[in-house]
Parts: structure tokens; sequence; C-alpha cells
């Protein structure tokens, strides 16, 4: 299977938070918010593996600053890297705050985890990605032991099997 860069996957969306999309201080729901990235990343996932893509976890959300209503929120994702049928896709999100200066402000990041699946809803490959950016390459390389680390937690993976974890906290030999 021929291998995919990460932007052949880039999704980007645009929202503008609206009234009914708020919380009680005028701020975007953070539930709003995971379901736009939910669909972001989605697309992403589809882009790469041409595939039904489902989502198997939320690995990681950062909800660095509120987005007030009246804010264009714009969200951009990539496959940072794709194992046997699954995908990490990271995604960023930017806001403009149309009563400012309308200056792009980051505010928030999450990574996803997609299977793509068959009609019958069962796993099924996906290319390997093939990084070109500084950006890209950390990404794909914390990729794997993000994934570990996953994998440990869920009681998949045995510790000692973890050898990129291992790397980063046990002396080169051991």
């Amino acid at each position: 299977m021929k291998a995919k860069r990460p932007s052949e996957s880039l999704t980007v969306m645009t929202e503008i938070v609206l009234p009914n999309d708020t919380n009680n201080l005028n701020n975007l729901f953070g539930g709003q918010l995971l379901s736009w990235m939910d669909r972001c990343a989605a697309i992403a996932a589809h882009r790469h593996s041409r595939r039904i893509a489902v989502t198997a976890s939320v690995n990681n959300v950062s909800f660095k600053q509120a987005i007030p209503v009246g804010s264009i929120v714009t969200l951009e994702a990539k496959v940072s890297r794709a194992f046997s049928s699954s995908m990490e896709v990271f995604v960023e999100v930017t806001m403009e705050d149309q009563r400012g200066q309308g200056n792009a402000i980051r505010c928030n990041e999450a990574m996803y985890t997609f299977v793509a699946v068959d009609q019958l809803g069962n796993p099924i490959s996906v290319p390997p990605i093939e990084p070109e950016t500084d950006l890209e390459k950390q990404r794909f390389d914390g990729a794997l032991r993000r994934r570990q680390l996953a994998l440990i937690l869920a009681g998949k993976m045995k510790p000692e099997e973890a050898t990129e974890l291992k790397k980063l906290f046990l002396p080169e030999g051991n």
C-alpha cells in the first residue's frame, strides 16, 4: 500500500459560535467543540484511508482558552500517523473574535484515534504516513509512544513490551 503525506488528509472546517452553542457564560460549550473536532477528524481519517472511519478514542483534549459567542472558529485536522487499521488524527482549533482585531488565536487542540472499517464494520488496512515537515515528523514519532501508553493503560500491552516508552525512561541497554 502506497504511503500518503499528512497534507493529503488536511481538513479545514469553519464555524461561527451562535447563542445556542454557548453555556451560561456565553462561551462555546465544550461538548459542541468536541463534536466539531470529531467531525473534522473523521473527514481527515476518511481522506487518508478512503474508507469509513469510526472514532476509537479521544486521546487528549486541551481546552486552553474560552471561545466567546460570535467568534469564528477554524478547525484543522491531519492524520499524524497510521498503524495497521488505526489512524491518529491531530486537530488544532483557532478562533477569531469578531469584536476584536480578527487575529487568529490558537485556543484548543486534540488527538483522536480512528479505525478504518469495511461495510461490515471490520477493521481494514490503511496506508502508512510519510511525514514531511518537522512538526509532522515530531507528531509521527510521538504517536507511537502515545499508542503504546494507551495500549498499556487498556491492558492490551505489557509495559516491558513498550519499546518506545522504555527509550524515554530507561538508560540504553536496559
